[in-house]
């Protein structure tokens, strides 16, 4: 949930998602109120009124905003070679040390999740969220089994388990005050993709 994927707003609308997803980073979803966000749109805010009937809009439009983004740049991803795309895809959330920043976004991410629990609105879109990932990942396997990189195995199971482990690590990077845990985890995965995904 990088906030500099709103980094240049191109037009009102944008202008005010940046302004949610700067508001939403910087105070969490709690605390989160369209004056915050108002404080952070350069406009009048009577045009997020105008807009939007309240700040489970905002969010959900923003993180709909953030997700198709995702999954643009995934489609755009530069890198040729299936298993460097994969192991691109899995290790960055699984990287060793993250800034403070990106470790606040994820533990607002997490909190925003956490609505899925009683909100339907919410549960639907981690749940497209999660479908946009796992598919990226087995497109990533099912081109790897065509260049005879990737051995024979489940593409849908490989993603259902990646998608899996990274969420998991967000929940624990949210709610832990050590980061020990993640080299350990990420050589367990890349182990995993070792015996059971790429061609000996």
């Amino acid at each position: 949930m990088s906030r500099d994927l709103l980094e240049n707003p191109s037009g009102t609308r944008e202008e005010i998602l940046a302004a949610t997803l700067e508001s939403l980073c910087e105070h969490g979803y709690a605390d989160l109120t369209i004056d915050k966000i108002g404080d952070e749109f350069e406009k009048s805010q009577s045009l997020i009124y105008h807009h939007y009937d309240g700040k489970d809009d905002l969010v959900l439009e923003t993180l709909e905003y953030v997700l198709e983004e995702y999954r643009t740049g995934s489609l755009e991803m530069e890198v040729e070679d299936p298993r460097e795309k994969l192991e691109k895809v899995i290790t960055e959330p699984l990287e060793e040390t993250i800034s403070d920043k990106e470790r606040k976004s994820l533990a607002t991410l997490f909190e925003l999740r956490t609505r899925a629990i009683h909100n339907d609105a919410y549960r639907e879109h981690f749940t497209r969220s999660d479908e946009v990932f796992e598919e990226f990942i087995v497109d990533i396997i099912e081109e790897g089994n065509e260049k005879g990189v990737f051995r024979a195995c489940n593409p849908v199971g490989v993603a259902a388990t990646v998608t899996t482990v990274t969420n998991g690590a967000l929940v624990r990077r949210s709610t832990s005050d050590s980061d020990d845990w993640i080299a350990d985890v990420r050589d367990e995965v890349e182990s995993y993709l070792e015996k059971c995904v790429y061609a000996e």
